[in-house]
């Protein structure tokens, strides 16, 4: 069923048109105390997201999606596993479950603001929350009845007074949270996390008044790190993203081990049911990596390599123990649905000493310290999987 065929509104026997549902989303309270999934091109798919939330993310993040394309594209309904597509003319732009719907925010890549409202005003039914990633998202609160839930996010500027400028422009909008990544536009991705600027951006930011949440994003490698990170910089929450990419339960308090076995072949199951694009989930199947306890380093090499050279999922029978990916997903959306609230909190962890300033290292080719080691960031041929927030139209 196309979008418009969904979106057409039902009228009464008087003719008069039928009120507008309201949906339920985030507000700022919403993003405190949390740990959340950053927005990853590709690697931010929609089984990514639900893993992430099965294993104790807060809030997950959606890739970041261009105004233009989503207006374009046609909103389908899977009836058999619910999945909802936006579908462009190839393949899905952009595809979500209701399941993670009340944890959800979209992610949108504009440089004007009226197509961007366009652009949220699309997926509103489908998401908890809208995340502008170019610049003052004041148009959102203030334009076309524009009801749900904003947030923004931007990188660090090259000074701290420019970078806390922009900062108040954009909080004093209205915006219910504001996520800082810790690097500046032209850092590179191995570069450590400039953390050490946050703390007084945070506080800057409640010298002025605003109760919103400031939300840490750099180099945060899973739940125990976040309590640190917050420790660090007074952040309201951390948001991962090269960690998560690496293994999606490092939100979990003790992450899986062993990918190739307690991890990657339910992930697999579970994409081919929700009719994830195979490529896109070989591309993330093949960032997963975890340290091993039962397989050597080259008999996950040989796994890997096998998942890497196929061309479909169908090829993939004897390696996933057949196909039970509607199981896989029932036992993600059990664990979703009975989640508690788990706030970050960091009473209760014990103050460790301030950590010295990191020694220069060159990475191997997979950007890691060690073989045994994920990587801290993503590998320096590959682009970062958050792109840069600015651009000369969007500075204006």
């Amino acid at each position: 069923m196309s979008r418009r065929e969904m979106s057409t509104s039902p009228t009464s026997e008087s003719g008069r048109a039928a009120k507008r549902p309201r949906f339920e989303y985030l507000t700022p309270e919403s993003f405190k105390n949390g740990v959340f999934l950053a927005p990853m091109v590709r690697s931010g798919a929609l089984p990514t997201r639900l893993m992430a939330l099965k294993h104790g993310a807060t809030l997950v993040w959606g890739p970041e999606v261009v105004d233009k394309a989503i207006l374009n594209a046609e909103r389908v309904v899977n009836p058999i596993n619910g999945v909802v597509s936006y579908n462009g003319k190839s393949r899905a732009i952009f595809t979500t479950h209701p399941v993670e719907k009340p944890f959800l925010i979209y992610q949108i890549g504009s440089a004007s603001p009226e197509l961007a409202v366009q652009a949220a005003k699309t997926v509103v039914q489908d998401v908890s929350g809208v995340d502008l990633n170019c610049g003052c998202p004041k148009p959102f609160s203030t334009h076309s009845g524009m009801e749900i839930t904003v947030s923004a996010k931007i990188r660090l500027l090259p000074t701290q007074e420019a970078t806390k400028k922009l900062v108040e422009r954009i909080v004093r909008t209205g915006v219910s949270a504001l996520t800082v990544h810790c690097r500046t536009r032209n850092m590179r991705p191995r570069e450590a996390a400039l953390v050490n600027r946050l703390k007084e951006i945070v506080d800057f930011v409640q010298g002025l008044g605003v109760d919103i949440a400031v939300i840490e994003n750099g180099d945060c490698q899973g739940w125990e790190d976040a309590k640190r990170t917050k420790r660090l910089t007074g952040a309201s929450s951390v948001m991962i993203a090269t960690a998560a990419e690496s293994n999606p339960t490092c939100f979990s308090s003790a992450p899986l081990l062993d990918l190739e076995t307690t991890l990657i072949p339910s992930y697999i199951r579970m994409s081919k049911y929700l009719d994830n694009y195979w490529a896109l989930t070989k591309f993330c199947v093949s960032q997963f990596k975890a340290p091993r306890t039962e397989r050597s380093k080259a008999e996950a090499h040989e796994f890997k390599s096998k998942i890497v050279a196929t061309k479909g999922y169908d090829e993939l029978t004897d390696l996933v123990g057949g196909w039970t990916g509607e199981a896989d997903f029932a036992e993600v959306v059990s664990a979703i649905q009975s989640r508690r609230p788990r706030p970050l909190t960091i009473e209760d962890s014990p103050v460790e000493p301030e950590a010295p300033a990191l020694e220069p290292f060159t990475p191997n080719e997979e950007g890691c310290f060690s073989e045994d080691d994920p990587p801290l960031s993503t590998p320096p041929d590959r682009p970062n999987p958050e792109p840069p927030i600015f651009t000369r139209s969007a500075r204006a």
